[in-house]
């Protein structure tokens, strides 16, 4: 089985996406600025290569209700070529795209998890959205965390971190370019 990750790109003052989320925005106000590292027409050869190994190791993802339905008009698929499993309150049809398939989970996040590593097999089960990465958090069902640390102050917006009481993490690696510092950490349980 392989480990259960959450990666997330974070300004300095803690926030992982800007304010006022939606279609328009879907990263919210101004946090688009928090993945430019990942999008640029001229990447740092250390940010291609944390880019490549986080592509490479998923097999299955986890996403929140409201990842998925700000992230799909953009995405136009799954976020990863892998099958993904969206956390919602509304049940609905298995949604077919071309690289893989949305399954809607409307148990508990075990539920999904669970899902997840049996599609995964030996590769990597990624948590995206805030909400959900808390809840994964909260529930001490994540194995590692990696923070994207982008130098930037967004002000506002929503946090990661927040209201989760202790959580003793364990740093593993440590990557930097000019554009963001990558934070790996193993989750101690």
């Amino acid at each position: 089985m392989g480990t259960v990750v959450l990666y997330k790109s974070m300004s300095l003052d803690g926030f992982v996406a800007g304010p006022d989320i939606g279609a328009e925005h879907p990263m919210g106000k101004g946090g688009m600025r928090l993945h430019e590292w990942m999008f640029t027409d001229r990447p740092d050869p250390r940010d291609k290569k944390v880019v490549a190994a986080m592509s490479a190791s998923v097999g299955a993802v986890v996403v929140g209700r409201r990842t998925f339905e700000v992230g799909l008009p953009h995405w136009d698929d799954t976020p990863y070529p892998a099958p993904t499993f969206v956390l919602t309150h509304r049940a609905r049809y298995e949604l077919v795209m071309k690289s893989a398939t949305f399954t809607f989970v409307t148990d508990d996040i075990k539920t999904a998890l669970k899902a997840a590593q049996d599609a995964a097999g030996d590769k990597d089960v990624i948590v995206m959205g805030a909400q959900t990465g808390r809840q994964f958090l909260r529930a001490r069902l994540l194995d590692e965390l990696q923070i994207n640390l982008v130098p930037v102050v967004l002000g506002a917006g929503t946090r990661l971190l927040d209201d989760l009481g202790h959580i003793d993490l364990e740093r593993t690696q440590v990557i930097a370019s000019d554009a963001v510092t990558h934070l790996r950490f193993r989750v101690v349980k």
